[in-house]
């Protein structure tokens, strides 16, 4: 949640009536239709009380549905809360570099722009905001450019500074992750690069979860590697309740979630049917992850010291949103999670989007 509230201001503090003029990239202004769903298949979402609705504006890019907080985005990556309810978000396109922040009608504000190349899985992966974002601006991102993939950092008015290079790229297997743990630790984790060798390999920095320590750009010395052999789509999830670092991956074989432990990772569960998990989360006592092929979230509960045992994952949404790509959570329960349907999935006329979601209280009580 580092700089929420500076974010909120962005977006809240801006005035006038809501402005879709960067919304209008969708190419069809039909009506909104669910993605694959059946009344069958259909939870609906359990957004939490807000303030009166506001009249929706006219536009191709707005969704009846009250939990879509963002419409008419591209291909998503990496997406945090901008507010300490969640109504505000920030997230990533991928294919265009661009950082956006908005809520509900917007508007959409480019927050940051990272040159990227997008082919296969690439793009802006994940982003950072410094912990003294409020005093400078300065935005950490992690990109795929034409030689590899790297984490640079991103001033306002200036070019994408290099803090750590050299990440391998491949054709598949560039997503990764990145949150700082502390004000001077940047953790960062990488994809395999469709390579599992090199996940293994001690002197790639591919399929790893590294520590960077050194912010600034110019030659830094190598990262700590914290833990090694990782697949692709790679996302971290921290938790600020026990302190634990998730890690949700997938593999040739499944798709698993691990937890980073002081002799290596280990493994919570695997989902053999691989479901292409897309993101993870962690809130209220519970690990949630996204999914895309399923078009799924899942949650297990986050194991403790008076309850080590790790229950079934249960599906606490299906297919409502259709293919779904990275999610966050906010300590009050509220998950925000971003689609991906433009490139894995049916879109609609506002995709791609951003929910705000609350999931079902049960959650927490089958622990």
């Amino acid at each position: 949640m580092i700089a929420a509230a500076a974010l909120g201001l962005l977006v809240l503090g801006t005035s006038g009536c809501a402005d879709f003029t960067e919304q209008d990239r969708a190419k069809d202004a039909g009506a909104w239709s669910a993605n694959n769903e059946s009344p069958a298949q259909q939870q609906q979402p359990r957004p939490s009380p807000t303030e009166p609705p506001v009249p929706p504006p006219p536009g191709p890019c707005v969704d009846p549905d009250p939990a879509v907080i963002a419409t008419c985005l591209q291909s998503t990556a990496a997406v945090m809360p901008g507010d300490d309810q969640g109504e505000v978000t920030v997230v990533a396109e991928r294919t265009t570099g661009k950082i956006v922040t908005t809520k509900r009608y917007g508007p959409q504000r480019v927050l940051a722009t990272a040159p990227v190349d997008a082919a296969g899985d690439g793009g802006l992966i994940d982003f950072a905001f410094s912990p003294t974002y409020d005093q400078d601006r300065l935005i950490y991102a992690l990109i795929t450019t034409a030689s590899d993939n790297r984490v640079v950092r991103l001033a306002p008015n200036d070019v994408p500074k290099p803090i750590l290079v050299g990440i391998p790229k491949g054709a598949t297997g560039n997503m990764g992750a990145m949150f700082f743990r502390s004000p001077t630790e940047l953790v960062v984790a990488t994809g395999n690069a469709g390579n599992p060798a090199a996940a293994a390999d001690p002197a790639s920095l591919a399929g790893k979860v590294l520590s960077v320590t050194s912010l600034g750009s110019g030659a830094n010395p190598p990262p700590r590697i914290l833990a090694s052999g990782f697949g692709s789509n790679v996302s971290l999830c921290p938790s600020t309740t026990t302190g634990s670092l998730y890690v949700a991956d997938q593999t040739a074989t499944e798709d698993r979630i691990q937890v980073l432990e002081p002799s290596g990772p280990k493994v919570l569960w695997t989902w053999p049917d691989r479901p292409q998990i897309a993101g993870c989360a962690v809130t209220s006592g519970a690990i949630f992850v996204s999914t895309t092929r399923t078009q799924h979230i899942e949650a297990l509960n986050e194991p403790t010291r008076e309850k080590p045992a790790i229950t079934p994952p249960a599906v606490v949404l299906e297919k409502r949103y259709g293919a779904l790509g990275r999610m966050t959570a906010l300590d009050n329960g509220v998950l925000q999670f971003a689609t991906v349907n433009r490139t894995s999935g049916t879109p609609v006329s506002t995709d791609d989007r951003v929910v705000r979601w609350l999931p079902p209280s049960s959650t927490e009580d089958r622990t």
